[in-house]
């Protein structure tokens, strides 16, 4: 820690040689122009300042006992014994994708459509059908050619084989591929369905698409 005594330093300003008779003021003394023929020297006295002057206290500090007298804690919001925890997010903040699919019981009621609707907005290209059967998820893919169409097939398995939650996939000539997801022993729409919707959002189909065409 730097003393807080003062000290004493001395600081030589070099003046170029003036040849008028006018006085400068050099921080703040004022200074004859005829004092020398070439340079000119000026000592300045200054204080040597600790860091505690300018900074204070760092970090968080025990209270004084005068302090825990008066109650002070009492005085403002939270609590003394605050005890913190590292919270593992919950369901709504992490992406479907980053989820795993669970059983779902035959017992358990298929999703309403207004949950379905505003689950919807979390995946993409995918869209609602309203059947006899209950709700599905449908996704259709058009790409350059059949034999991309098969590779498609291919990349969608590798992503669903570790779920154990497969899509009934149809490849339709010439080039379309036509995903539906839906749990059929609720007869409905499930979490497990958007959770692959999901997943299968992330495969990667730049390859396989059409190639634009570019007018010049």
């Amino acid at each position: 820690m730097a003393s807080t005594s003062a000290a004493h330093l001395s600081l030589s300003l070099l003046l170029p040689p003036v040849s008028s008779p006018r006085h400068h003021l050099v921080t703040g003394f004022p200074y004859p122009s005829t004092q020398s023929q070439n340079q000119s020297r000026v000592s300045l006295r200054t204080r040597a300042v600790s860091a505690d002057d300018f900074l204070g206290d760092f970090g968080a500090r025990d209270p004084f006992p005068a302090e825990i007298a008066s109650g002070f804690a009492e005085k403002v919001l939270g609590n003394v014994n605050t005890e913190h925890k590292i919270l593992i997010p919950n369901i709504s903040a992490l992406s479907l994708a980053q989820l795993d699919c669970s059983p779902v019981s035959p017992l358990q009621p298929p999703m309403s459509l207004d949950d379905a609707k505003a689950l919807l907005k979390k995946v993409v290209g995918w869209r609602l059908l309203d059947e006899e059967g209950g709700l599905k998820l449908r996704c259709l893919w058009k790409l350059k050619d059949f034999k991309s169409g098969v590779e498609l097939i291919n990349r969608i398995y590798k992503v669903t084989e570790a779920t154990g939650h497969f899509p009934s996939i149809h490849l339709e000539e010439p080039n379309q591929v036509r995903a539906e997801l839906w749990t059929s022993s609720i007869g409905g729409l499930s979490m497990n369905d958007f959770i692959v919707a999901a997943k299968l959002d992330g495969i990667k189909t730049s390859d396989l698409a059409p190639r634009k065409r570019v007018w010049a």
